[in-house]
């Protein structure tokens, strides 16, 4: 059973989001009020937990460089690579929280949260058909209430995962 939800203030997201610095960027660069659990980082991509989490275990995927849009701005390699770090860090999330379907979607617009990331999103099992898909996504129905040591833990999980698969790392790999 995921915990409870929480509303969330969508008007100071949407400032921050609109006005304030790229979020990613922000983060790789290490400012402190921009910070998440980071579950993996090579030379070129990070992931890390959602800040408002609408299922357990979201994380987001994206490349270091700025980069905004998901088909003109990366090369058939850079995209592969991106997309092969999204696969591995999403068959981590569905090992950590049983997921029985996982969502993949990037979002973002020109006015918004424009750095490229991919959404990765667990279904959890037995979750009513009416709660699932976009209900499950939307941060209108509130964000799931996770204390810090809940995050902590999963964050911690899902790294071990991922290490543990040994897909990432390999030779060549960054």
């Amino acid at each position: 059973m995921p915990p409870e939800r929480q509303p969330m203030d969508l008007e100071a997201y949407t400032a921050r989001a609109q006005r304030g610095p790229c979020f990613v960027c922000a983060f790789v660069s290490g400012r402190p009020d921009f910070a998440h659990h980071t579950v993996y980082e090579d030379d070129d991509h990070v992931a890390f937990l959602d800040r408002w989490p609408t299922l357990p275990g979201k994380v987001l995927v994206a490349p270091k460089r700025h980069i905004e849009h998901v088909v003109r701005d990366l090369d058939p390699e850079s995209y592969t690579r991106l997309m092969l770090v999204v696969r591995e860090v999403a068959l981590a999330v569905e090992d950590c929280v049983g997921a029985e379907r996982t969502y993949l979607y990037s979002l973002g617009s020109q006015q918004g949260n424009a750095h490229l990331h991919w959404h990765i999103a667990g279904l959890p099992p037995d979750t009513p058909y009416e709660q699932q898909q976009f209900a499950s996504l939307m941060t209108e129905n509130g964000v799931l209430a996770m204390e810090p040591e809940e995050t902590s833990a999963m964050a911690a999980r899902i790294r071990n995962r991922i290490a543990a698969r040994g897909r990432l790392n390999a030779p060549g790999r960054g």
